[in-house]
């Protein structure tokens, strides 16, 4: 059968795939990453690598780049049975890697860390012979960079280019790109788009690792899914259909589209006013940002990571006080209060670090919905906690909620990245708040739990509670979002009724441009 494939593998050019990887099995302790994964990727295609987080996607590119052996398997480069006993192995192969975070060095000029590694031993570096190789690979490939700036001096889209150059400097000629968009606007993940094409029709191959169907729609010639370290299939990407894609990824039938009334906005319920916060190396991290979220609304905040997203939330959470600025719950100054007063004053969060801010993982269930809600009932009485209480509780929530454990006493730790998430969410809207904060609430999530955690943000919104949606997911914040802001370097701008903004618009906005500059962003 093997043989059989090959040959169909092989297509009209007769010419070997540029990669095969037969029953590649990976063990961690306690796991199986990979269990007997399939993959073949054709010699100048883009081939994408679909899965929820946890799937084992990146387990199996870093079996494929020689950082991880696999305990069993093969694996084929250009027809060859190869095994990398380091990623230097695999360059030397015409393999390379752009990992989701980028490994430069800030301080370097992009040349210097385009030939970081490919110097050579006892060889004298001609660093004006490198820059013009940069400066012509940049120029072939559409990706123009600047061989002498300094790469803290670039934005991501361009810092992820040089990454992308050195790849093709070290002589790649099959790139893994894991999660390349994740840190991107709009407009940088249509350059990249460009660029990948241009690789592609120079004979180079791609594998792009993802979660995300839109992208596979939009780049790739062919996609494999791959589901609890299991091939489930691979697919003319022409000739499926995001639902199908969907339905192989979590093993059902899933709705993508969210279903959602017209919200109807009340009285404010959480205002922040003209917010100031040093970062922690001094730099002004907030730097006037102004919100206000009403009740029966969802309002989404997008912006590229590393724009004010986390001190922002630090501040309206009560975790910081800002130096300069207020915040108002419900009418009531809370500026300088802490989390516990707003959480009883109404506020409840749901955080992005669900295992650092969420969750105490050696904790039981019961014991992790206890978290912020002693001291008060029902969970304790005249202070007394009433664990049997609480444990009867813990189990409804659980039915509600879909949190699927052995029981209440199960070690939160046990539980899939998706039913953490549930529980967290469980034990936020039992409270019954005023104001949700919801940060990267679907992060990491499968797309059948996605759904799930939607249809509770829009009941939360339908209940007449305000919501606070902050999202690196721009499909999120406008499949889910009454109103739409963006946050860029410590401020917040623009204000759009939902339907009201274009993906090219919001864009705009991310990377610091303004709407005058819709004309040539189309361009």
């Amino acid at each position: 059968m093997r043989g059989a494939s090959l040959m169909t593998e092989r297509g009209r050019s007769g010419a070997p795939p540029a990669i095969e990887m037969r029953g590649i099995v990976k063990r961690f302790p306690g796991v199986v990453a990979n269990d007997g994964i399939d993959l073949t990727v054709r010699r100048g295609e883009i081939h994408a690598l679909l899965g929820e987080n946890g799937a084992g996607k990146s387990t199996l590119m870093n079996i494929l780049f020689g950082l991880y052996h696999p305990d069993e398997g093969e694996i084929r480069v250009n027809g060859e049975p190869v095994r990398f006993e380091s990623a230097r192995d695999a360059v030397q192969a015409g393999l390379a890697m752009v990992h989701q975070h980028f490994m430069l060095i800030p301080r370097f000029t992009v040349t210097e860390n385009v030939i970081l590694g490919a110097e050579g031993a006892g060889v004298v570096l001609d660093r004006e012979a490198a820059a013009r190789r940069v400066a012509e690979l940049g120029s072939r490939y559409g990706l123009d960079v600047d061989p002498h700036a300094k790469v803290e001096d670039l934005p991501v889209g361009m810092q992820q280019r040089v990454e992308i150059v050195r790849a093709l400097y070290q002589g790649g000629r099959t790139l893994i790109l894991d999660e390349p968009t994740a840190l991107l606007t709009p407009q940088e993940v249509d350059e990249l788009y460009r660029v990948l094409n241009r690789l592609r029709e120079s004979g180079d191959t791609i594998i792009f690792i993802t979660h995300k169907l839109r992208e596979v729609a939009a780049i790739s010639d062919r996609v494999t899914v791959i589901r609890r370290g299991r091939t489930v299939g691979t697919r003319e990407t022409a000739e499926t259909t995001a639902p199908e894609l969907a339905e192989m990824m979590v093993g059902r039938a899933v709705s993508l589209k969210v279903e959602r009334l017209p919200g109807h906005p009340g009285e404010p319920v959480l205002v922040a006013e003209d917010l100031h916060l040093r970062g922690s190396h001094g730099q002004a991290a907030l730097a006037g940002a102004s919100l206000t979220l009403h009740r029966g609304e969802i309002l989404g905040i997008c912006g590229v990571e590393g724009n004010g997203q986390a001190e922002l939330i630090e501040v309206l959470s009560g975790l910081r006080r800002p130096d300069r600025g207020r915040v108002l719950l419900k009418g009531k100054d809370v500026t300088a209060s802490g989390p516990n007063p707003r959480r009883r004053l109404g506020l409840s969060y749901i955080p992005e670090d669900r295992h650092g801010r969420g969750l105490v993982l050696p904790f039981s269930l019961t014991e992790n919905v206890l978290l912020g809600n002693v001291g008060t009932r029902p969970f304790s009485d005249r202070g007394r906690i009433d664990y049997p209480g609480t444990r009867a509780l813990t189990e409804r929530l659980m039915h509600a909620f879909d949190v699927r454990a052995p029981g209440p006493d199960t070690a939160a730790g046990a539980l899939s990245g998706g039913n953490q998430q549930k529980l967290i969410i469980a034990r936020e809207l039992h409270r019954e708040p005023d104001a949700l904060l919801a940060i990267q609430p679907t992060r990491g999530l499968d797309v059948g739990a996605i759904e799930f955690v939607h249809k509770q943000l829009v009941a939360e919104r339908d209940k007449g509670r305000g919501v606070l949606l902050i999202s690196f997911d721009l499909d999120e914040i406008m499949d889910l979002s009454d109103r739409i802001q963006v946050i860029y370097d410590g401020r917040i701008s623009g204000d759009f009724a939902s339907g009201t903004v274009t993906r090219t618009e919001l864009g705009l906005l991310m990377g610091g441009r303004t709407l005058d500059e819709r004309a040539s962003a189309a361009d």
